[in-house]
């Protein structure tokens, strides 16, 4: 089950934490078809929010049909956003890892790692993308 979590310092609206962390385990495969999410009860006792606000978020994903909402039992995942085999995750998080392990010993901090991340992502620059998807290189 998903253990959700919020940071008050994103800028990003409590809702839309929950909904980016659904969609995200929904992508690598850590909530599949079937599987329940936590009630609106249990995440309001773990990250200290509003219970609308999980209201919210959970119609959110239902209108995106993401997830069923069954009365009495609970929200339960109706389809997944998984694209490509998640044995390709293993090997590109492994080059993460060894990239952020880089990113550490030139001082960057995990707000730095996240804003290089994101403007590269975004960059509207194609040399950056290109740049961006290539594979790490061993360093010498």
């Amino acid at each position: 089950m998903i253990e959700f979590h919020l940071d008050g310092r994103s800028g990003v609206a409590p809702y839309l934490q929950l909904i980016q962390q659904v969609r995200h385990a929904l992508r690598l495969g850590l909530l599949v078809e079937g599987d329940r999410l936590p009630t609106v009860k249990e995440v309001v006792a773990k990250v200290a929010i509003n219970p609308n606000t999980v209201f919210k978020a959970y119609r959110e994903l239902e209108y995106q049909g993401l997830v069923t909402a069954r009365p009495g039992v609970g929200t339960f995942v109706a389809r997944t956003l998984a694209d490509q085999s998640l044995a390709a995750h293993d090997s590109l998080r492994a080059d993460l890892r060894a990239w952020l392990d880089k990113a550490r010993a030139a001082g960057l901090d995990d707000e730095s790692v996240e804003a290089l991340i994101a403007s590269t992502l975004h960059s509207r620059d194609p040399q950056a993308r290109a740049t961006a998807a290539t594979p790490i290189e061993e360093s010498t």
